[in-house]
């Protein structure tokens, strides 16, 4: 299967904080991709700028290690030499007057300008008021910021402000990389393109939905962030969040930005309180060779989570009393992220007790391997009677779509989705307060009772109460990695 690229229009890409973390892992090895897929347009330019002191030819060589460490033997020689003659370097202070002049004088009237706020966001309204007085804005200015979007409601909106007082809403591009995996999206393929799932797509059909999002490797050197976020403020309130809405939400009335995110907003808006005995948090032990969560931290009194788990209610007429089953944790057994939708039990048997039981699960993965799975019921094999087992249909990326499936990165995407003006999957301002709201009362009940995180085992599936929350229902999480 051969892969449509098309490219964008000619822009203008500034990266503040073109020499940081995430520019060298993901930015620029995402937009050499893009460029060696031939989907970035002669005379495009990608300038960094940030404080660090460089010129041009120090940036091309951060931006050639950068691209080399993250694809290897993938890179050509010719691709990478095109790709980086195509950057330039502007030292510039957000706080202060040096090096906006230099870089007004690189802007281009023709080009759309892209601004990527790779910074942290204390240093937004600086930006935004420095990009306005030096008149490096204009209609086809677009600007992309990181998460977190606030700590609170209260710190969402004071953000939502400072961007609303400098920019259109249509011109602020709030980034979540989840959304620009590719199975997320066929997510809403598979739902609003086949008559198959949607007449199911409801509480009659569907017992429940599980979402998970587990990660093997521990805080690492976020530390600091980690005990004053805590996995309900880090993974929950976006990522999570944007999973559900997307398995939740109706059909938009077409796929425009918009339409997508105003269903998505009422799915947010639907969801009631959660009760404390529906949630589960915990932090993960040492090992033998690895510290645990709170010397990770460097705070022997922490009681931030690295793992929680909740039950979940969407009280409208399409899932009422069908529970939204959520878990995320660091130091988990595996690093496996997926979307399970467990349909009911057939209303009859005829085959009888002996052949056993068996339930309709559509399994969506959405990393390390991404791929959509649907286990259906047929006899097992074999003389003896009518016995029936589970086998799953399996569309895995990899194996059905050969060439296709080395897709693009989900910052490749987006960033390109930036270029085109295409806001369908970045978070709207309403969108993020609506999730915050509902947030704060979780993240405040807990703290009112001084509630302490559970221990659990490194590389297991997390707290032993987090099992319970499912088995008292009568049901199971599927087992992380399996």
């Amino acid at each position: 299967m051969v892969s449509r690229i098309i490219p964008v229009e000619q822009f203008d890409l500034i990266i503040f904080g073109g020499t940081g973390d995430l520019a060298r892992r993901k930015i620029l090895p995402g937009l050499f991709k893009r460029f060696a897929d031939g989907q970035v347009p002669d005379g495009s330019r990608i300038i960094g700028a940030a404080r660090t002191e460089m010129d041009q030819a120090a940036f091309v060589d951060f931006a050639k290690s950068a691209v080399e460490d993250a694809l290897g033997d993938a890179v050509s020689a010719d691709e990478l030499r095109g790709f980086l003659a195509s950057l330039d370097y502007v030292t510039i202070d957000a706080l202060g007057e040096t090096g906006w002049p230099e870089l007004a004088q690189k802007m281009r009237d023709t080009a759309v300008r892209a601004f990527y706020f790779s910074v942290g966001p204390s240093l937004f309204d600086d930006l935004a008021m420095r990009l306005h007085k030096h008149k490096l804005v204009n209609p086809e200015t677009r600007i992309v910021v990181e998460k977190p979007f606030g700590h609170d409601l209260e710190t969402a909106r004071a953000l939502n402000k400072v961007l609303s007082a400098h920019f259109d809403e249509s011109q602020i591009y709030r980034i979540d990389h989840y959304l620009g995996k590719e199975t997320v999206q066929n997510l809403m393929a598979v739902r609003f393109g086949n008559m198959l799932f949607e007449p199911l797509w409801n509480s009659q059909y569907i017992d429940h939905v599980q979402i998970t999002v587990a990660e093997q490797v521990g805080v690492g050197g976020r530390g600091g962030y980690y005990d004053n976020s805590g996995a309900m403020r880090d993974m929950v309130q976006n990522h999570l969040m944007q999973l559900l809405c997307l398995t939740a939400m109706e059909p938009p009335a077409k796929f425009d930005p918009d339409a997508v995110r105003d269903e998505k907003l009422k799915v947010i808006r639907a969801l009631e309180p959660v009760e404390s005995h529906h949630i589960v948090r915990g932090q993960y032990s040492e090992t033998q060779d690895e510290q645990g969560f709170r010397d990770d931290v460097e705070n022997p009194k922490s009681w931030t989570e690295s793992f929680i788990a909740m039950k979940c209610h969407v009280q409208n007429w399409r899932w009422a009393n069908t529970p939204f089953y959520l878990r995320t944790g660091k130091r988990l057994q595996a690093r496996d992220s997926e979307i399970i939708v467990v349909f009911k039990d057939t209303p009859h048997s005829i085959f009888g007790a002996e052949a056993g039981g068996a339930r309709n699960e559509l399994r969506i993965q959405l990393q390390p391997d991404e791929g959509i799975t649907l286990k259906v019921t047929i006899k097992e094999p074999g003389p003896g009677g009518m016995r029936l087992m589970d086998v799953p249909l399996d569309m895995s990326f990899a194996e059905t779509l050969g060439d296709h499936a080395d897709t693009p990165d989900a910052y490749e995407r987006l960033i390109m989705d930036v270029i085109r003006g295409n806001q369908t999957l970045f978070m709207r301002d309403d969108e993020v307060e609506a999730a915050w709201a509902w947030t704060d009362p979780i993240i405040q009940g807990w703290e009112a009772v001084n509630d302490v995180p559970k221990p659990y085992d490194s590389y297991s599936q997390g707290p032993t109460d987090a099992a319970l929350l499912m088995q008292r229902d009568g049901r199971e999480w599927r087992e992380i990695g399996a």
